[in-house]
């Protein structure tokens, strides 16, 4: 049983349309119900907006805890601000995420010597910096959809698992135990992105 958590804004129907394109049998629920989500077995967390508004609905709708409870006990993908979420600072707003990597959620600034567009937005290079079951499959060097304008900065290597480059290089996936989480978009990735998501489906913590 997924759960991919509904906090009212975030491109959910998408994730959840791949999600039942790749496991039809496996059930799966777009869900703010902290019961629906303590219960799941593995939990999708997709982002889209601002970080503030988003800590704003998580709590307004009380599943802030059970949500990070689940990032620290099962198999957890967080895709682009589910990534920045995973982080206790951030520099959008100035609020602070949920505090299981170390490092900061900084924002793209370009410089005369780096004209760089902001948000990121299109395809990418992911370049892979250690083995993992979720890139089964998939080649180091192949392209994702990414669409921010913050990203992880000062990342332990450890849980550096890809890294992209937009003017300079950065970190777009980490991986801790029980947790991956990646910068770029895989439902908007093509079949490779649904390579990814049937990776988690089929992972084993």
């Amino acid at each position: 049983m997924i759960a991919i958590i509904d906090y009212g804004i975030g491109n959910l129907k998408s994730v959840h349309n791949a999600v039942r394109y790749i496991a039809p049998k496996t059930p799966s629920k777009i869900s703010s119900d902290p019961d629906f989500i303590r219960k799941a077995d593995k939990v999708i967390f997709p982002g889209q907006g601002a970080m503030p508004d988003c800590i704003k609905e998580l709590d307004k709708r009380g599943i802030r805890d059970v949500v990070i409870e689940s990032a620290k006990k099962k198999p957890f993908l967080g895709i682009c601000l589910g990534l920045q979420l995973l982080f206790n600072e951030s520099e959008e707003g100035g609020v602070n995420g949920f505090g299981l990597f170390k490092g900061k959620i900084k924002k793209f600034k370009p410089s005369n010597q780096m004209r760089i567009k902001i948000p990121h937005m299109g395809w990418n290079k992911v370049q892979q910096t250690k083995n993992h079951p979720m890139w089964r499959k998939i080649n180091s060097g192949s392209s994702f959809y990414f669409v921010h304008s913050f990203y992880a900065a000062g990342v332990e290597s450890d849980f550096v698992a890809g890294t992209t480059n937009h003017g300079e290089e950065f970190t777009c996936a980490i991986a801790k135990d029980n947790i991956f989480a990646a910068q770029f978009h895989p439902e908007k990735s093509s079949e490779l992105g649904l390579q990814l998501l049937d990776n988690f489906i089929s992972w084993k913590v």
